[in-house]
């Protein structure tokens, strides 16, 4: 989804596209962990802190999977699910889309797991305008070793696929 900011906050929410927010300094600073209780698809999840507040719904900043209905989507969440469901993960927050999803860089095991994702052909490097992404490197590699989604040269990045067709996300129970 489109990150957008400045002045075009209030074009960007009404044209549907992502506005990231900053986050508090204080949250963006401060680390936190939790165990991750439920995923929606490839970047999004959910995680309750350790000190026992509600779980937080989460969006892997940087990374771009397929709508769960899109080739790909399921096997994105699934790769998600095995990787960090009822794991523990380190969260760190830079800024809150306009869905109030939490941007996150998530860590199992010291390890960024959006890269990861990325790395194994689950997820593209998020790309905005002219910039590849901040796993612009990752996806390379991934595209090279033909990894995931990115064996099939006809695979639509999500964007393209909701402008076509609608977000066909299902709602958590």
């Amino acid at each position: 989804m489109l990150r957008c900011v400045g002045i075009f906050l209030i074009a960007a929410a009404s044209a549907g596209c992502t506005v990231a927010k900053p986050s508090t300094a204080s949250e963006a600073k401060r680390p936190w962990t939790g165990e991750v209780t439920y995923v929606t698809d490839g970047d999004t999840l959910w995680v309750r802190p350790e000190r026992g507040s509600p779980p937080r719904k989460l969006r892997l900043d940087g990374i771009d999977a397929p709508e769960i209905c899109q080739a790909y989507g399921e096997e994105s969440k699934a790769a998600l699910v095995k990787r960090v469901l009822h794991r523990q993960v380190t969260v760190s927050t830079r800024a809150t889309d306009d869905y109030n999803r939490a941007l996150v860089t998530l860590r199992l095991d010291g390890e960024d797991v959006g890269g990861w994702m990325v790395t194994q052909g689950h997820a593209w490097s998020y790309q905005y305008r002219k910039d590849d992404g901040p796993y612009a490197a990752e996806e390379q590699i991934a595209r090279q070793r033909a990894k995931g989604l990115f064996a099939d040269a006809g695979a639509e990045r999500p964007r393209a696929f909701r402008l076509r067709h609608g977000s066909c996300h299902v709602p958590r129970d």
